[in-house]
């Protein structure tokens, strides 16, 4: 099994930071997932999660600028943990069975935060910059392992770009997830992905 690059620059900064440090870091990611999975962003504020936490709110604000920021990382480890990087040989295998994990994942409980915390970013700019530096970042430097290895194997164009790549893949699923179109399961993953990576055109 692939460690994400997410998680793995998880654990790198934290054996930069010192015990203590760590352990309220530690803490407060936990209470805030819970708190997320109990009753999503709303109750996740920086009161309750240092009540859960028995992490000072001083400390929490050593650590992240806002609640949002807490809310993001916890969930983006929620989704690390959840979705580990797939290594089934090929890389339509990879992209594939990503998809489809991260159809599944956006289908439970998960999709509604997720949903929360992309909206609190539209309306709020500096939460959405949050989302983007403590969530967002870290899952897309996920895709981009999943793309430098097909890339060495010689599967994918080396003229398109990553990014694009990433949007292409796993933008229907945010699309479906905020509008409720049509449903995020398995066959309907794999459609994605099929079109995806084979294009639309004859």
């Amino acid at each position: 099994m692939v460690k994400s690059t997410d998680t793995a620059d998880s654990a790198a900064l934290s054996k930069r930071r010192n015990p203590r440090s760590q352990r309220a870091h530690d803490a407060a990611l936990l209470a805030a997932s819970e708190l997320l999975e109990e009753g999503g962003l709303t109750v996740a504020t920086v009161d309750a999660i240092s009540e859960r936490s028995g992490v000072s709110k001083a400390t929490l604000y050593k650590h992240w600028p806002n609640r949002t920021a807490i809310a993001a990382e916890a969930f983006g480890q929620q989704m690390a943990e959840a979705i580990p990087l797939p290594d089934t040989g090929t890389a339509v295998g990879d992209f594939t069975e990503q998809v489809r994990l991260v159809s599944l994942f956006y289908a439970s409980h998960a999709g509604t935060i997720f949903a929360q915390l992309l909206a609190d970013g539209v309306f709020n700019p500096e939460s959405g910059a949050f989302f983007r530096e403590f969530f967002l970042s870290g899952r897309r430097a996920a895709i981009r392992e999943l793309w430098e290895r097909a890339l060495a194997r010689g599967e994918v164009k080396a003229n398109i770009d990553v990014e694009t790549a990433t949007d292409i893949l796993f933008g229907p699923l945010i699309f479906r997830l905020m509008s409720g179109h049509a449903p995020l399961n398995d066959e309907e993953a794999a459609n994605i992905a099929f079109a995806a990576l084979n294009g639309l055109m004859r």
